[in-house]
């Protein structure tokens, strides 16, 4: 059968009946463990009460049982000259419990029974009579457990011979096993019925208890039913300080992040739309107005929708850059930290225009991911370059504080304005006072998210005679 044709059974009846499950099997267990030793320390108990009564048995035909005179002294007992005498003498001498049958048997013929009434009257049992005759004539004392008149005994057999007579004879004593068992099956009874009385307390508080605790997950399965793409602000509430309502904190925080992704999302669609509604617009102003009679307004108007489309190109492969960032997990390997800094300015350095110079080399080794640490670098080499006057020098450089390393680029330019610093890392986030605007608006966050993805930050220092910034980075070791 497959899965869906099973029957749905809820986490909380799954949760109790498992709990009952193990609890009735322990019970159980327990109980019957518990039963089957009493019951054997019950079947010791009965055989040495049977090796009792033998060893009685033994004294009195051997005359050592004591006997006491009427005057009071205690003499010696009596020595019996016969099988037959000896077995009414023991008979006489050691009276059953109310539990007990005895038999004197001679020659295999049942022939003395007690003196007192017995719960069974084993003369009568001749198929019993038979069988022990068979087992003892051997000599030994045996021992075993039989049915006689349907009622299950333990008994013990006894040869009993006395020198000078021929006759061969038998003393046989039984106990009722079913009556001495008896009290241990009905005190068993009561601990079943116990057991499942307290089974049934046990589910009851059970079912209470596990409802409580999963209470907070049926809030988290109606919430989340709740939610939709439109309304995201409901939230479950937390109440205790169990594993359940940690479960209901860390859902909280994942409807938290999910709700920020989805709001980035939404406004990242709204700032590009933005950024290409204006390219766009211009675009269509000037295909609509462009006279195809005239070659140089073609022209003009071919080179400017190459330009915008260039512009858009450029914005889409920012885009892309930004989201691969956002999404993938940096490709950490040990780094030089000098050989990577000579590497990177090296490549700065080609840029026309402007002058460069390295200040500056740390020491060490970093665990950082060199391709996206280069691309964020050269971000800022970038930058630098639009926004430095032509012809000025910029500086850049690495060096190791507090324990982490910082990748530099000192520009010669106007520097940020006063309150814009938070500004220019949001997304498309771009300002002018007398830098002029340039690029896409993403260079400046995609290089946040290359430092937030290795554990660092972004370091901005600016004045009017520039800005410097910096990609900050925990080092693995220690300058060397």
């Amino acid at each position: 059968m497959s899965a869906r044709g099973l029957p749905r059974w809820s986490v909380r009846a799954r949760i109790l009946a498992s709990m009952l499950v193990v609890t009735a099997v322990g019970m159980a267990l327990a109980g019957a463990v518990t039963f089957l030793v009493q019951r054997e320390r019950t079947l010791e108990e009965m055989d040495a009460r049977l090796l009792g009564s033998i060893e009685t048995a033994r004294i009195i035909v051997s005359g050592d049982a004591p006997t006491t005179a009427t005057d009071g002294t205690v003499g010696q007992g009596q020595v019996f000259p016969t099988v037959r005498a000896a077995l009414q003498g023991i008979l006489e001498s050691d009276v059953p419990a109310h539990d007990e049958s005895a038999l004197g048997i001679i020659d295999g013929v049942a022939s003395y029974v007690p003196g007192v009434e017995v719960d069974i009257h084993l003369e009568n049992e001749d198929a019993f009579v038979s069988r022990i005759v068979e087992e003892v004539d051997d000599g030994s004392v045996r021992q075993g457990t039989a049915v006689v008149a349907g009622t299950n005994v333990r008994y013990i057999a006894s040869p009993i011979e006395v020198a000078g007579d021929p006759e061969q004879g038998i003393y046989l004593v039984t106990l009722n096993s079913d009556e001495e068992l008896d009290e241990l099956v009905s005190a068993f009874s009561t601990y079943a019925l116990v057991a499942l009385l307290a089974l049934l307390v046990t589910g009851l508080v059970g079912w209470f208890v596990a409802g409580t605790l999963l209470r907070p997950i049926r809030r988290l399965r109606a919430a989340a039913s709740r939610i939709t793409a439109s309304d995201r602000n409901e939230r479950i509430i937390v109440e205790g300080r169990d594993d359940v309502s940690e479960l209901t904190v860390t859902v909280n925080d994942m409807l938290d992040r999910l709700d920020s992704a989805m709001n980035s999302q939404h406004q990242l669609l709204d700032d590009v739309r933005h950024e290409l509604k204006t390219p766009l617009t211009i675009l269509r102003g000037h295909l609509e107005l462009v006279d195809s009679s005239k070659v140089d307004d073609v022209e003009a108007t071919r080179a400017l929708a190459l330009d915008e489309l260039d512009r858009m190109a450029a914005l889409v492969d920012d885009i892309d850059t930004w989201a691969s960032v956002q999404s993938s997990t940096p490709n950490l390997e040990e780094v030089d930290v000098a050989a990577f800094t000579d590497s990177v300015f090296a490549k700065a350095s080609a840029l026309p225009d402007h002058s460069w110079e390295l200040s500056g080399r740390a020491t060490g080794v970093a665990r950082l991911d060199a391709h996206r640490v280069t691309q964020g670098w050269l971000q800022l080499v970038d930058n630098a370059a639009k926004y430095s006057p032509t012809g000025s020098t910029i500086v850049l450089g690495s060096l190791v504080t507090n324990g982490a390393v910082e990748f530099w680029v000192q520009d010669a330019g106007p520097g940020i304005p006063a309150g814009s610093e938070d500004r220019i890392f949001e997304r498309f986030g771009r300002i002018d006072a007398g830098r002029g605007i340039h690029g896409s608006g993403l260079g400046l966050p995609i290089v946040r998210s290359i430092a937030h993805a290795h554990g660092g930050r972004v370091s901005l220092a600016s004045s009017d005679a520039g800005s410097r910034f910096g990609i900050v980075i925990p080092l693995t070791e220690g300058p060397q």
